[in-house]
């Protein structure tokens, strides 16, 4: 990591990608992923981590980029709903129609994605503990809920 007076150098790893940056230090992922690298997947909604809009996932870990810095991911390996093209849980989302107007769709399925990778059989609780951390101002968990179930029962 360069530094320069007021930018950094910075280096991405996004969907296999690697992506060299120049930054500003107090840049959120959030933008950098939306305005440099051009991923408009990632949405942008509270912009205060509470409404998963944004998540990804950096390291298998799902994060809201709104509320990291883009010089605090340098290096790690970063996932984005473009990441997870053609997956079981996208297609479940849509075969059990898990949105509704669509803005936090890609949240939502990189959530499931991560509950899904660390807990091969989650249980109710244990789903619906994750499905919190994010929001649908559409109401669509019953479709979400339905979605993640869809998987589990290809799985049993």
């Amino acid at each position: 990591m360069k530094k320069y007076e007021n930018y950094t150098e910075i280096t991405l790893k996004i969907n296999d990608e690697t992506f060299n940056l120049i930054v500003k230090p107090n840049e959120t992922l959030l933008n950098v992923i939306r305005e440099k690298v051009d991923l408009t997947g990632p949405k942008p909604g509270c912009e205060n981590g509470d409404c998963g809009a944004c998540t990804i996932l950096v390291n298998d870990k799902p994060i809201k980029s709104c509320m990291v810095l883009a010089v605090e991911m340098d290096d790690k390996d970063i996932i984005t709903i473009e990441g997870l093209k053609n997956t079981e849980i996208q297609k479940a989302f849509i075969d059990k129609d898990g949105f509704q107007c669509g803005y936090c769709t890609s949240g939502f399925i990189v959530n499931a994605y991560a509950l899904l990778k660390k807990h091969n059989l989650p249980d109710q609780n244990t789903i619906k503990e994750w499905l919190s951390s994010n929001l649908c101002r559409c109401t669509g968990y019953e479709g979400i809920e339905r979605a993640v179930k869809k998987v589990l029962d290809n799985r049993r």
